[in-house]
């Protein structure tokens, strides 16, 4: 389904029990962060604090931090129909006869939804506000952070060669009333953005979004190529166009149903200044840095507004049930260029970037091998530190079993694979920054070929029999 606006959603998730008010004042200044985490650890519900100390617009927080919710996020009723969603889109063999290509055109259908509408009213709009980020809930989430930041914000720039418009989540430390960090990594389409700004001698606009549907909340986390219009990948998740609207101060387009619009600009001919540290998703504060600066000239929003955040840090976190989202609906699109991959499996301890297990069909010497490097080909994946491969009958969210095969199944000699590449600005155990050496376990049965000519064991199962004949009388045991 798709939701109004963020409010819309908070309305369902608060309909099926999946939400607490909390009416009782609360500081942004931590005290949020601690009763967060401590909720979203207990698998417990989204949280929206009515009166948060010194802002008159209420936080809304925690609204992704369950299987459940991420699924009520973008309108289905089990992550795994993304997966199933996409399986369908992507099997050519729905194409090879007019009978199966009419039967695959309820799923292609969607495809429609993709391009955003215009509206000249919008309800981002309904109030313009003096620029002063003072006036809302931002938070400082962890006692070593250089300030207030904020989480949630939709980021959208505009290519000034094609016009063709970005929308990214990049973290933004408040400086003061009008001005912000903008935490674009080098490896970041923004980054890249910015760098063309620079070389043309322009000031580059950009707009924020906080607070929107949570289908477009996710397109700005999703990692899509660069080219690939979030807001029209969010149109797709929702089955329904986004309906945007043109900046007052600038020609980027921006969600009409967004809860605020700051509209600015960013300079590159400005000296960068230090950002963070900030407590991150890996569990550790990530250093200061120096980054670009985001100047606020206008403020817009609904008349009732709500204020989005999150907090990352250890996980379990929000961020984790986001990730396993991307997961599911990218599976897909990894084993359309990489069909022996059978399922794959990104940790919550891994934070993305850490770990990722990957079952496959085995077919041949060295095959773990090239999944491995094929996959550090791919986008994103590049930064991945560990990628354990398994056999196909391993699922790698069972993480007992594949470290068992691990455990067992391994000669350090002849299946660690040591590649060097790209890594996460954020990875802090490289001895470099943005590159170091990442880790293949090649975990799956050794074939002779691969040099291995002793026996390989088989691993001990029950028979059949006895598990059926156990099976029909468990009840008799009286256990």
């Amino acid at each position: 389904m798709a939701y109004k606006g963020l409010q819309d959603f908070i309305s369902t998730l608060e309909k099926q029990g999946e939400l607490k008010r909390v009416s009782a004042e609360v500081d942004p200044h931590l005290e949020i962060s601690e009763i967060y985490d401590r909720v979203v650890k207990a698998q417990g519900p989204a949280l929206l604090f009515e009166h948060p100390r010194g802002s008159e617009f209420p936080v809304a927080i925690n609204l992704f931090g369950s299987m459940k919710r991420m699924a009520l996020a973008l309108g289905v009723d089990s992550i795994d129909r993304l997966e199933e969603t996409m399986n369908k889109i992507f099997d050519l063999s729905h194409y090879r006869n007019p009978l199966e290509a009419v039967r695959s055109l309820p799923d292609l259908s969607r495809f429609a939804a993709v391009f955003p509408l215009g509206s000249a009213t919008a309800s981002c709009q309904a109030v313009e506000e003096e620029p002063d980020l003072d006036k809302l809930p931002v938070l400082t989430c962890w006692p070593g952070d250089a300030g207030r930041f904020l989480t949630l914000p939709l980021v959208i720039t505009m290519d000034p060669d094609t016009g063709q418009q970005n929308m990214g989540m990049y973290r933004m430390q408040v400086f003061d009333k009008t001005t912000t960090g903008m935490h674009w990594h080098l490896h970041k389409d923004g980054r890249m953005l910015w760098e063309k700004y620079r070389t043309r001698g322009e000031k580059m606009p950009v707009s924020v979004a906080l607070g929107c549907d949570p289908a477009i909340i996710y397109a700005a986390t999703a990692p899509l190529p660069l080219g690939i219009d979030e807001l029209a990948f969010a149109g797709f998740l929702r089955r329904l166009p986004v309906t945007t609207t043109k900046c007052r101060s600038n020609d980027i387009r921006v969600p009409s149903g967004a809860e605020f619009i700051l509209e600015g600009y960013v300079d590159p001919a400005e000296p960068l200044r230090t950002e963070g540290p900030f407590g991150d998703h890996t569990g550790y504060y990530s250093l200061a840095d120096r980054y670009p600066v985001f100047h606020l000239e206008r403020m817009t929003r609904r008349k009732h507004p709500v204020y989005p955040a999150t907090v990352v840090g250890k996980p379990p976190m929000e961020d984790c049930f986001i990730g396993k989202a991307t997961e599911r609906l990218f599976l897909p699109l990894i084993k359309l260029q990489l069909p022996e991959i059978v399922d794959i499996s990104f940790p919550f301890e891994g934070v993305f970037h850490g770990c990722v297990i990957v079952s496959i069909k085995k077919r041949y010497p060295g095959h773990a091998g090239k999944v491995m490097n094929a996959l550090w080909g791919m986008g994103q994946m590049m930064y991945t530190k560990m990628i354990v491969v398994v056999d196909k009958d391993v699922r790698p969210d069972d993480y007992s079993t594949v470290a068992w095969k691990v455990f067992n199944n391994i000669d350090a000699s002849r299946d660690l694979v040591l590649s060097k590449g790209p890594l996460d600005a954020l990875d802090h155990s490289s001895p470099l920054p943005h590159y170091g050496t990442r880790l293949g376990i090649d975990a799956t049965k050794t074939l002779p070929e691969e040099g291995h000519d002793r026996l390989w064991p088989d691993e001990i199962t029950m028979s059949e029999d006895i598990r059926a004949l156990v099976n029909q009388r468990w009840k008799e045991y009286g256990i």
